[in-house]
């Protein structure tokens, strides 16, 4: 018999500004894209980040995933890294990627991805706004 399959969340928060630019684009085109946020003195958002583990419950510990491990991996790999940076000068994942919302949520998985196990799908939901969130994968 297949084990059920469940879904836990955890719930994390970071401030990080960035500015979002395509060095091959002009300046104006570059303005016309993204507006405000080609801001050449960047600009900041208070992320609010979800991050969905799912997988089969373990039969001895009734957990997907214990929380406090899957707490203190995101505050290692993700909020300890992130938090009040400014994304395109402080992090090497951003030196030649555009920081948008969608690029960083990738950017996230991969951070993650590797230190669960197997066995275990992940999601990632990265809110920029109240209203504009991205979620990866799709």
């Amino acid at each position: 018999m297949d084990m059920p399959r469940v879904a836990v969340f955890r719930k994390e928060h970071f401030n990080a500004a960035h500015r979002l630019h395509n060095p091959n684009w002009s300046d104006e085109k570059n303005t016309r894209v993204y507006g405000k946020c080609n801001n050449p003195n960047y600009h900041g958002h208070n992320y609010d980040l979800i991050v969905q583990v799912t997988g089969p419950i373990d039969p001895e510990t009734g957990y997907v995933m214990d929380m406090k491990v899957l707490g203190d991996l995101i505050k290692e790999r993700v909020t300890d890294h992130f938090d009040h940076k400014n994304l395109n000068l402080d992090t090497a994942e951003f030196a030649d990627l555009n920081p948008s919302a969608e690029n960083i949520a990738i950017v996230i998985y991969h951070r993650l991805r590797s230190h669960l196990p197997q066995g275990l799908d992940l999601k990632i939901r990265l809110y920029e706004t109240e209203r504009n969130f991205v979620e990866y994968p799709a």
